[in-house]
């Protein structure tokens, strides 16, 4: 009886009736989550840049590289595979359930036995114990991948929502009261602790899905073979963005890590406000847009389309006023961080761009080609940053960011506009108008930020300024491009639609 009635969080059909309005409303309600969890990332980063030093962030960004490489492998991909797979049953969830425990537990086994080798690769005996800590981390996780993509699969984006923000305020709350106590790199260790903790408790919570005893079930294959396609690329596609920081942690150590990996959190922050909503709210509903083409096609142009607007202009200002976005953000002991912010933000133009179109292999049931994208994706950002590394943290920020505008950007979109309903010419028609506007943002705010009265101004007035002016600069530009101009007036028609929709579903 208890298995039957845990039938019912896992059915979709009743999606349907109304998946536009709720996918309207939890595009705002991810959209808006995320940005309160990006101003408290970033309220956290400001703090815990001037109570800590360099250091300290450069040991915990050796360790990071391959924690989110065990991350990946302990989710195998099975998340994706219960939240794209319209028939599940509880039987198969359960199994996964398991199963992500199972690799969870041998995951935190495995770094904890192999915590002095990492230890040894770096120089640094003090990352032993500090592994062995984090490694706690994925026996907690391990037990929470299944109820947190089941809630995504109901498409109940307000709980996931409140969860990952409570629990991103309690990691940073944590880690905040750690540093103040002189706790130094161990505030950071238990930040983690904290996040996956109230991740657990808060999905188990608020999942009404309860696991069964672990046994074999029909249909497990398949979910296996997903899984392990979708793990495949997430691991190359971990290894390709933190390559760069393990080479330099290798090879010029903590102090010069510890510039690159504060420089890194100030693009990444950015790219997940956007690039992790719209993966929350696209996998589901383009799942359920599968056999309707031309619905597909149209949804998931307006998601690329979007994207670029918002993410290019922006990368254009921060590559101009870097150095004081640096000074306001960190303090003025981390200046050696702003070239390489300025770099990075080259990067953080069309990247998310690219990494969006992994939507569609995971929808499109092409999960082996995603494979495909990450091994020439990650070959791209080795070779760049081989080619960088002599040069020291900027070198490798320039290089990065060169090869993955020029290089990995177009093979992204080759390889995903191959086939299915959105094409090559589609992607590249997405982007067009957000770059023109960002090299109108570029050249405007080069030019402004070396007028007299603005070059003698403090830096927040600069920024200011300046960060007007792009506004400016930009609706200008995308009000000048018919394409553009009916995006923007459909963010105004999406708007009232949120209201119609929610004002239907109370």
């Amino acid at each position: 009886m208890a298995e039957r009635s845990n039938d019912q969080p896992l059915r979709v059909d009743h999606l349907q009736a109304d998946l536009v309005g709720r996918s309207l409303r939890g595009g705002a309600i991810t959209f808006g989550a995320q940005g309160v969890k990006v101003a408290i990332q970033f309220g956290t980063v400001m703090v815990l840049s001037r109570l800590l030093p360099p250091q300290v962030f450069g040991l915990m960004a050796m360790i990071a590289a391959l924690t989110e490489v065990l991350d990946q492998i302990k989710d195998f991909g099975l998340s994706a595979a219960t939240i794209q797979k319209t028939d599940i049953t509880h039987e198969q969830v359960t199994a996964l359930f398991w199963i992500n425990s199972a690799i969870g537990a041998t995951v935190a086994l495995l770094l904890f036995a192999g915590a002095p080798l990492l230890a040894q690769f770096y120089g640094q005996p003090e990352l032993t114990d500090i592994a062995r800590w984090l490694a706690l981390a994925f026996v907690i996780s391990g037990a929470t991948t299944q109820h947190w993509a089941l809630l995504r699969r109901q498409m109940r984006f307000r709980a996931a929502a409140s969860i990952d923000v409570g629990s991103e305020l309690l990691g940073m709350a944590t880690a905040v009261v750690a540093a103040l106590g002189g706790a130094g790199i161990w505030a950071l260790v238990a930040q983690r602790l904290a996040y996956s903790g109230a991740a657990m408790l808060a999905s188990w919570s608020m999942s009404r899905w309860r696991p069964g005893w672990p046994r074999r079930c029909p249909g497990m294959k398949s979910l296996l073979t997903f899984g392990g396609s979708v793990t495949g690329n997430g691991i190359i596609n971990i290894l390709a963005r933190n390559i760069d920081q393990v080479l330099i942690g290798w090879y010029w150590g903590p102090v010069s890590l510890g510039f690159y990996e504060r420089a890194y959190k100030l693009l990444m922050s950015p790219i997940n406000t956007v690039t992790v909503p719209l993966y929350s709210v696209g996998m589901p509903t383009l799942s359920r847009l599968h056999d309707d083409p031309e619905r597909y096609r149209r949804a998931y142009l307006s998601l690329s389309e979007k994207l670029a607007m918002l993410t290019v202009p922006a990368a254009a200002l921060m590559v101009v006023t870097s150095d004081w976005i640096v000074v306001l953000l960190l303090g003025a002991q981390w200046r050696d961080s702003g070239p390489i912010v300025g770099w990075l933000g080259l990067a953080a133009a069309l990247l998310p761009v690219a990494v969006i179109t992994g939507l569609l292999f995971l929808t499109q049931d092409r999960a082996t080609e995603l494979f495909k994208v990450a091994a020439l994706g990650s070959a791209v950002s080795l070779v760049s940053i081989l080619i960088g590394l002599p040069f020291g943290a900027v070198g490798v920020a320039a290089s990065f960011a060169l090869g993955s505008t020029f290089v990995r950007v177009p093979v992204s979109f080759w390889l995903a506009g191959r086939k299915g309903p959105v094409t090559i010419a589609d992607l590249y028609r997405s982007i067009v108008p957000s770059v023109v506007a960002g090299c109108a943002v570029f050249a405007t705010v080069s030019v402004l930020r070396h007028l007299p009265g603005v070059e003698a101004a403090s830096p927040i007035v600069a920024l200011m300024l300046c960060g007007c002016a792009a506004l400016a600069v930009t609706l200008l530009s995308f009000g000048c491009i018919p394409q553009s101009r009916r995006a923007l007036m459909s963010i105004g028609h999406i708007s009232s639609q949120i209201l119609h929709y929610r004002k239907a579903g109370a």
